[in-house]
């Protein structure tokens, strides 16, 4: 959460970058919360010496004999006594308030993050590869897995409802050799440490990086107040919560290839057919804790390992500057990877890549030592390495024959036995 003697040292900053996201200032209002729990807390301290004074008087005036002196000192202490825990509670209910409103503030914007209200202010930051031209009309990959009769909406549908897909033979097989692939190229070339983390996770874990209380509609709770995770972003920033970790240590580098579980509360209307939009999907993620001085650049070397896993598939991409309305709450910068898909003839998002800055470490309690041995906040980041279930879409539109079938991109062929092609069975 943000630090409200921060707020109050710098009060039109903080209001500039929520007027950014089209949020209404709010310095004001939590500077006033805050003087009146400061103005508690004085009280109580006014109350408690006072307490102390007399309490200290009572056995004074017992000693010379005084009993009215010290039964009027008793009545006066039992007063105190009440005020001071009426007093208390009040200072409770004060602080709790102002954090639960601190704890729902988006993150503060970079500099260097275009303005705008939503998706159509997005600035293209580069483009990698040029869409193929086919000589036939290219299908979507619903239409291609279908007719492969490897991909089963209606049978899912009938198992768990709308938004899931059944995978089988050589798509289901296709869609771990993404995945395989992908971990491969995190830990073997880029540095990263492979993680097996639960998908399950208290509400704490969840608060530490931003998903609650503000976005809980989105996320799948059970019955034991525990989550699933609606990414693995959780479970793997959440590996420093409440630690102190040296400056040697970092940075940290964790990659991990879980299901995540998203309710799709927003999504009404939207993607309803084939595979880009599920409330179960499987994504790598990678998650990066950082010094303060390099998180920026740390930034530019996730976004790096997530474009490798588009290059070595050899599909066209492009890299987008999201802009200030179609962020999300809990980052300071985002970068969006959106592929090729001839079968929509358009681009769409494939990875986002981020840096949170110190947002989620206050939230988590994550620090470490600096040079001086003072205790600072790590940043942290975090990124799609990146979702198998559009990666597979983008492979099978990019990657499809005139006949139905789909060529086996060079990089997965290894981990398909050596298969170059998926045809009916």
């Amino acid at each position: 959460m943000f630090d409200i003697k921060w707020i109050r040292s710098n009060p039109d900053l903080f209001d500039n970058s929520l007027a950014r996201r089209g949020v209404e200032p709010m310095a004001n209002a939590l500077l006033a919360l805050d003087d009146e729990r400061k103005k508690t807390v004085q009280q109580l301290n006014e109350w408690q010496e006072k307490r102390n004074a007399s309490s200290k008087q009572i056995g004074q005036a017992k000693a010379q004999g005084d009993e009215e002196k010290a039964q009027a000192l008793l009545a006066e202490v039992a007063d105190l006594k009440a005020k001071v825990q009426a007093g208390e509670e009040q200072e409770r209910e004060q602080t709790a308030e102002l954090n639960q409103i601190l704890a729902g503030v988006p993150n503060l914007l970079l500099d260097d993050v275009p303005d705008g209200e939503d998706e159509d202010a997005n600035v293209e930051r580069h483009k990698v590869g040029e869409p193929k031209r086919f000589n036939f009309e290219p299908k979507e990959h619903y239409e291609l897995g279908e007719a492969l009769g490897h991909m089963d909406f209606e049978t899912a549908a009938k198992i768990a409802g709308s938004r899931f897909v059944v995978l089988k033979s050589d798509i289901a097989r296709l869609e771990r050799a993404l995945g395989q692939y992908m971990l491969d190229l995190h830990t073997r070339e880029h540095g990263f440490t492979e993680v097996v983390a639960p998908l399950l996770v208290r509400p704490e874990a969840l608060f530490g990086t931003g998903q609650l209380p503000k976005f809980a509609e989105d996320a799948f709770q059970t019955t034991d107040d525990r989550w699933l995770i609606p990414t693995s972003e959780v479970s793997l920033t959440n590996l420093v919560r409440e630690s102190m970790l040296s400056k040697e240590e970092l940075p940290l580098r964790f990659t991990s290839l879980t299901p995540c579980f998203r309710s799709e509360a927003g999504s009404a209307g939207r993607d309803t057919r084939g595979m880009l939009r599920q409330h179960q999907f499987y994504k790598v993620e990678m998650v990066a804790v950082t010094t303060p001085d390099t998180s920026l650049d740390e930034h530019e070397r996730m976004l790096g390992c997530a474009e490798a896993v588009m290059k070595g598939l050899e599909i066209p991409y492009r890299v987008m500057r999201l802009c200030a309305g179609d962020m999300g709450a809990t980052m300071q910068r985002t970068y969006d990877i959106e592929a090729w898909l001839p079968g929509q003839n358009t681009y769409r998002e494939i990875s986002s890549v981020s840096v949170a800055g110190d947002y989620q470490a206050r939230r988590m309690q994550a620090r470490y030592r600096d040079e001086d041995g003072k205790p600072q906040y790590v940043h942290t980041l975090n990124g799609s390495g990146v979702a198998t279930g559009r990666a597979l879409i983008a492979v099978m539109e990019n990657y499809q024959q005139e006949d139905g079938s789909i060529a086996v991109p060079t990089v997965l062929q290894p981990y398909m036995g050596g298969q170059t092609v998926i045809s009916a069975d």
